[in-house]
């Protein structure tokens, strides 16, 4: 009997260790995790000039690899044929060519002009229900929220296509943050803050760089004070857009829990192109990258905040790549020995839609339905090839997920040293007092060694590229 009661008693004891342990674990897997707050910045392939309808190419990929990324980017058993994608552009043409006809005069008589303006607005119709029934099979993330400024299109609310250029367009978020989402388990807000045709020794400019110094020709024009005052003015402008999202992120992802807080928790930089064209720009990107990194990480109180350059290679192979100043000076800053182990670099020459750039060097007006397929920008855009930027940010996402792997086995190691680091509890800190000002005139050229911001092309009168030499993207 006395045996009996012992086990009664075992059992009974056990039995409640398991309920306290299932408790315990189950309020453990129900505790609000902190959100995890990623910063995306740049210039205009940062923006993302990839016309949604480039993206199925994924589907007829040779590498298994990149088909496989159609399985990120689109809902599970989705499937976009080439015949909807041919289907979509057809219509598309056949309404331009339409409205030319018009435009021009070519189509005469009140009835003829009467019958073709009510044509166009069926294939107009006819093309937006394509275009949805393709957009409709896109991933929309449940995890991954975003709160984008590219250029004069601002958007919010779940990952998906249309956080680029425009409502059709995309950049390396879409791919980035889809990749995060399968490797973080938690709640994720990107932050994307971009305008094309910024330099980082002047736009972008941080405080710790020092004066930006003019150049002869600057300092014999009239315009001394104005080019002062605009130094940095878009690394004011990108802290002043991130500190208002993080001072209400409840307006920005629903999962936010303020008693859980929120985690500085890495930062994307994808830039380049404007600091091509001057010495004084080149020469000094190095310099200004490392105290672009430590002025970001200080200004977010997030010393060790995990940091991935975008290399710039528009240049299209590895060999054109390492002439570039810009490129290897992206790469030198990375590799600076204060930033071992939270800093990388991910080459963007390695996924360039080399099949695009065939369309395109063999003349996309000449062979436009085929060019909508693949691309609908310019070279300086990657083409505007869905493809490669789904590629990108998929580097972008792998690189900074290892960062951030590293991070946490380093703390883990020595926790106390960095514990930290990496949290950022409650609302934003004192917003930077910058006037936002949009102007970016579209389509610009390569500018020349003394391109300023937006507001100063305008006022200096830097040649535009015209509207009409862009090739037509596919909406």
């Amino acid at each position: 009997m006395k045996l009996s009661a012992k086990r009664t008693t075992l059992t009974a004891f056990l039995s409640l260790l398991t309920l306290v342990s299932l408790t315990a674990a189950t309020t453990q897997a129900a505790k609000p995790k902190p959100l995890k707050v990623f910063i995306l910045s740049g210039q205009s392939n940062m923006v993302g000039h990839a016309n949604f309808i480039t993206i199925p190419t994924l589907f007829t990929a040779k590498e298994p690899e990149v088909r496989g990324l159609a399985k990120l980017v689109f809902k599970d058993g989705a499937s976009v044929t080439r015949a909807m994608v041919d289907d979509q552009i057809a219509t598309m043409i056949a309404r331009n060519d339409l409205n030319q006809k018009i435009r021009k005069k070519e189509i005469t008589g009140e009835d003829a002009i009467a019958e073709a303006k009510a044509k166009v607005k069926t294939l107009q119709a006819e093309f937006d229900a394509k275009s949805q029934k393709i957009k409709q099979a896109f991933a929309v993330s449940k995890r991954v929220y975003i709160t984008s400024i590219a250029d004069r299109h601002r958007r919010s609310g779940p990952l998906t296509v249309g956080f680029g250029g425009s409502s059709d367009k995309i950049g390396p978020e879409f791919g980035f943050g889809l990749t995060l989402a399968e490797g973080l388990d938690a709640p994720i807000l990107l932050i994307k803050t971009c305008w094309g045709g910024k330099s980082l020794n002047y736009n972008f400019r941080p405080p710790s760089a020092g004066p930006y110094e003019l150049s002869e020709k600057e300092q014999k024009g009239d315009k001394v004070e104005e080019i002062k005052k605009n130094v940095g003015l878009n690394y004011r402008m990108m802290n002043e857009a991130v500190h208002a999202v993080l001072g209400d992120l409840g307006k920005h992802h629903p999962e936010y829990d303020a008693d859980a807080g929120f985690e500085m928790a890495g930062f994307v930089w994808f830039q380049g192109f404007n600091d091509q064209f001057s010495p004084a720009f080149r020469d000094n990107y190095k310099d200004n990258m490392i105290a672009f990194i430590k002025d970001v990480r200080k200004e977010y109180k997030t010393p060790k905040m995990p940091f991935v350059i975008g290399v710039l290679g528009t240049n299209r192979t590895a060999e054109g790549v390492g002439k570039n100043a810009v490129s290897l000076a992206q790469r030198a800053a990375a590799k600076a020995p204060e930033f071992k182990g939270n800093v990388a670099s991910v080459e963007s020459y390695e996924v360039y839609s080399h099949d695009a750039y065939e369309v395109y060097k063999k003349g996309w007006a000449q062979h436009f339905a085929e060019w909508c397929v693949v691309g609908s920008d310019r070279p300086y855009h990657y083409l505007g090839s869905g493809k490669f930027f789904v590629r990108f940010g998929n580097s972008l996402g792998q690189q900074m997920l290892k960062l951030i792997d590293d991070w946490i086995g380093r703390r883990q190691d020595n926790l106390g040293d960095e514990a930290g680091d990496l949290m950022v509890l409650g609302g934003a800190t004192d917003m930077s007092s910058a006037e936002i000002e949009n102007e970016k005139p579209e389509g610009f050229e390569p500018p020349p060694p003394d391109h300023r911001s937006d507001a100063l092309t305008l006022r200096y009168g830097f040649r535009c590229r015209p509207r009409r030499s862009v090739p037509p993207s596919s909406a």
